[in-house]
């Protein structure tokens, strides 16, 4: 599922409340717990629509999310992290570069902040404190 629309002009976090505000519940509330953790883990990264999808940029693209019919992926845009995570992700789909879950299968906010740390890193950005 995609958002029907998000124009917003040149305000990427209202694209990203259209966004969100276009995604049926239960996804919605797990967008939103997603975006709430990843904006504590990187207050200084900025939202942007990536790709089509919400996503953050600090020193480069950080991460994505979006809302499908029957999943809610998280894309950290680092493989060779993913790869590094594996024992952590255990339970959840993993492809290159996405991470699935359902709202009743959440990410734990300690690992979705552990990525977001390691994908500053991996931008050079060190932390976005």
């Amino acid at each position: 599922m995609t958002a029907k629309s998000t124009d917003a002009g040149s305000d990427p976090a209202a694209a990203i409340d259209i966004y969100i505000a276009n995604v049926p519940e239960p996804f919605r509330g797990a967008l939103e717990k997603l975006r709430a953790t990843i904006k504590s883990a990187a207050p200084k990264a900025e939202e942007a629509m990536i790709y089509g999808v919400p996503g953050f940029r600090h020193h480069g693209n950080l991460v994505c999310y979006a809302a499908f019919k029957a999943h809610c992926g998280f894309y950290p845009m680092s493989p060779a992290l993913l790869d590094s995570l594996a024992d952590e992700l255990t339970g959840f789909r993993v492809a290159k570069g996405t991470i699935r879950f359902t709202p009743d299968q959440p990410l734990p906010a300690g690992l979705v902040r552990t990525i977001v740390t390691a994908r500053l890193g991996e931008n050079g950005a060190g932390t976005a404190t």
